[in-house]
């Protein structure tokens, strides 16, 4: 089986489970345990996946890593687990610090199931970074992590090519954020630049304005034309029948509505909590071009709630009561399980029979 297939089957798993996975050994034995042998490792071997792994280290005794890998009796990379419902920071990253350097491992792995965090020493040799290299979400898997993640797998383990990349990796990282930063609030000096190449005339204040503006549009309608283009084809194969054959009003118009791949993993999510109180069969997913609507047996006067996805930086999860729909900024997709009230409240709205 490939290891994008064994991801996806992973990621169900995830969603399905995490809110139980309170204690740090259950997400291990549910989900990291499950993430190492889709990478091929075998972690019932104890010379290969060695748990509770112990060095000495100058300033403290006994401590422990909750894996290491090993090949040939040398450390390759170690492995630190918190429990689902934490949040990953550097805090927690305390003891793989101390081991990066007592041992020969030159990768570290920061996880709680459902965020994997990489690190490496690109800044300093025999140091752990800070900050690393290549994190991703169970939440929402991009097909670029995908390639990534494969580099980690047993059979194309190769720590020099992993480590020479890091950097890359690392930069490719720094480069995205100020992009970003760019994209929803352009600078003056990324509005020069623009504005020189396509303007003649003097650039004035109103001209900067005018023009920051429209960067905003233009390049907002640019990176959605391009995932339409690039993903449209990928998403309607891989996943038949998410977008609705016979729209509704609203999507009357709705050519080009692309089905991304965080709009599947929220409505996973969505699904999870209403499988608590419904059959989750019963909880579907509709697609339009500026929202995404979750439904109560496929019908669209039985909203369930709609994820506003498609904005270039913040994103808004649509709980109802009645016919209001209230707008939830939302920081990542982890951040639905927290409205886990609301969407109860509403399936026992849109269905009599649910007993409160």
């Amino acid at each position: 089986m490939e290891l994008a297939t064994k991801l996806v089957e992973l990621q169900k798993r995830t969603l399905e489970h995490r809110e139980v996975l309170l204690t740090e050994e259950a997400a291990k034995n549910a989900l990291v345990m499950p993430f190492l042998q889709a990478l091929g490792y075998d972690v019932f071997n104890p010379k290969e996946v060695v748990p509770e792994f112990t060095a000495d280290v100058a300033t403290k005794k006994g401590e422990k890593v909750d894996y290491a890998i090993c090949k040939d009796g040398k450390v390759d990379i170690l492995i630190e687990c918190k429990p689902a419902s934490a949040e990953l920071n550097v805090k927690h990253a305390s003891q793989l610090f101390r081991y990066f350097t007592a041992t020969e491992a030159r990768l570290a792995l920061l996880t709680n199931g459902v965020t994997y965090q990489f690190y490496s020493d690109v800044e300093k040799p025999n140091i752990m970074d800070e900050r690393p290299f290549f994190s991703f979400s169970m939440d929402a898997i991009k097909p670029a992590d995908v390639k990534t993640i494969e580099k980690f797998a047993k059979s194309a383990f190769d720590i020099d090519k992993i480590v020479q990349e890091a950097g890359n990796l690392k930069i490719q990282s720094l480069l995205r954020k100020e992009l970003e930063k760019e994209f929803a609030e352009p600078s003056d000096g990324f509005v020069d630049l623009l504005a020189r190449r396509v303007h003649d005339g003097r650039l004035t204040a109103a001209v900067r304005e005018n023009f920051s503006k429209m960067l905003v549009n233009t390049i907002s309608s640019l990176v959605r034309d391009l995932v339409n283009e690039r993903l449209s084809s990928a998403l309607n194969a891989a996943s038949p029948g998410l977008v609705e054959e016979e729209p509704s009003e609203d999507e009357a118009n709705s050519d080009g509505v692309v089905t991304t791949a965080e709009e599947v993993s929220g409505f996973h999510i969505i699904q999870a909590i209403a499988s608590r109180l419904v059959d989750p069969k019963r909880v579907t997913i509709r697609d339009a071009k500026s929202y995404c609507a979750i439904l109560l047996d496929d019908n669209n006067r039985k909203t369930i709630a709609r994820m506003h996805f498609n904005g270039l930086t913040a994103k808004y999860l649509g709980t109802f009561k009645g016919k209001e729909e209230e707008r939830n900024l939302i920081s990542d997709l982890t951040a639905i399980y927290s409205f886990s009230e609301q969407i109860e409240d509403r399936l026992r709205e849109l269905d009599g029979n649910i007993p409160a």
